[in-house]
């Protein structure tokens, strides 16, 4: 036996497995290696942002939901084995939360995104897409082969110019954008978008991932903040994030629905989801509508949050939601921020490219209502002793 783990051990790395390390040596050397590591301290990295991940009636709905069915397994795809009553039901319950006609439950969110995308959009048309969107969407746009237009973060004059320009030209235009970003925490020019695709006829879709839960009468989104609904062709809903769950709802008309059934390849070739999920899925939907102390708490919390990091010299660009980062642009800084704070006690991580554009590294501190005051107060305390300590190497070096 050992003389066959000797020889396998001698045997050289293929040529793919050589390309594959020397690509990972690279990564290394531009300081963009990520490992996985379990999360410990005062959690500042999860989008648990109303803390129902804790909540015991989400683990007794789960519970219930298991033991009131025989199977703990879907057996197919929603078109064969793996509908079920419990999806039906939550999908018109969350179309009724969304203000829409229909809802579509896909597995995860990325398979929404590009699941919707590839779907509905393809040669001939044209998509214009906010350069800071999340790469599900950026995924989507490129499977459906559709024109992509990039324009500049939140620019809706840019926007504008791009849309004037196309006016003329075959087939459907499309504007897609988030409605809270993910690593910026800003927020979409909504009204305005839609402004701009009713004047030059495109459609919206909106990705409301970071907001719901959060934004919006009963967590409804930021659509419905600014009542919107009617003006989008899509809203995209996560639950794994402000809901505490997994997958995620494509919202809008019965006839998407429809052709999403039929056409969304993630959709159309998955395994659906065991249907006792759909019971945590629920309750999580009941709380979180009932959740505006939760809500105002997140909305206090992160505003203080800013107000002291901006005093103490740190950069937190545009954000204006539970997502604040602070923007350190170098890959060696903001990895040594990151071990600053790790060892000071907080679950944080150095985001880097490609997650974000190149020099644009940050932290991206994720707020929770569970929080505490005296949690905040340390990390306050904390990020002004690294400022402190940043300026004197800046100025060392200088």
């Amino acid at each position: 036996m050992r003389d066959e783990d000797d020889a396998r051990r001698a045997v050289p790395a293929g040529k793919l497995t050589q390309d594959l390390e020397a690509r990972l040596r690279e990564i290394s050397a531009r300081g963009e290696m990520r490992s996985l590591e379990v999360p410990a301290g005062i959690n500042l990295i999860s989008n648990d942002y109303l803390d129902l991940s804790t909540h015991p009636a989400l683990r007794e709905a789960l519970v219930e939901g298991i033991a009131r069915h025989e199977r703990v397994a879907s057996g197919g795809s929603r078109l064969l084995a793996g509908n079920a009553r419990e999806w039906e039901e939550l999908e018109e319950e969350f179309a009724a939360f969304a203000g829409t006609d229909a809802a579509l439950y896909f597995s995860s969110g990325f398979a929404a995104n590009a699941g919707l995308l590839g779907a509905i959009a393809g040669r001939g048309d044209i998509v214009f897409s906010d350069a800071l969107n999340h790469a599900s969407l950026i995924d989507g746009i490129r499977l459906s082969g559709a024109e992509k237009v990039i324009y500049p973060h939140c620019d809706l004059s840019a926007l504008e110019s791009a849309l004037r320009e196309r006016v003329n030209e075959p087939g459907n235009r499309i504007i897609v954008t988030e409605s809270v970003f993910s690593m910026d925490g800003d927020l979409a020019p909504l009204a305005g978008i839609v402004e701009l695709a009713q004047t030059y006829g495109a459609e919206v879709i909106v990705d409301e991932a970071h907001a719901t839960g959060v934004f919006g009468p009963e967590g409804r989104g930021r659509i419905a903040e600014f009542g919107l609904t009617d003006a989008v062709f899509a809203t995209i809903h996560m639950c794994g994030k402000a809901l505490a769950s997994n997958g995620a709802f494509v919202c809008g008309s019965a006839t998407l629905k429809n052709f999403l059934i039929n056409r969304a390849r993630t959709f159309v070739f998955s395994t659906a989801l065991p249907r006792y999920f759909a019971a945590q899925i629920c309750a999580a939907l009941q709380l979180a509508r009932g959740a505006n102390a939760e809500r105002a708490r997140l909305k206090e919390i992160s505003s203080r949050l800013r107000a002291q990091l901006r005093v103490s010299g740190w950069d937190t660009g545009a954000s204006a939601s539970q997502i604040v980062p602070v923007l350190l642009r170098e890959n060696d800084i903001v990895t040594h921020v990151a071990t600053e704070l790790t060892e000071e006690g907080f679950a944080v991580r150095a985001i880097r490219a490609p997650t974000v554009p190149a020099s644009s590294a940050r932290l991206r501190l994720s707020l929770t209502c569970a929080l505490r005051d005296e949690e905040l107060a340390q990390l306050s305390r904390a990020m002004q002793r690294i400022a402190v300590s940043e300026q004197r190497v800046a100025a060392a070096r200088a």
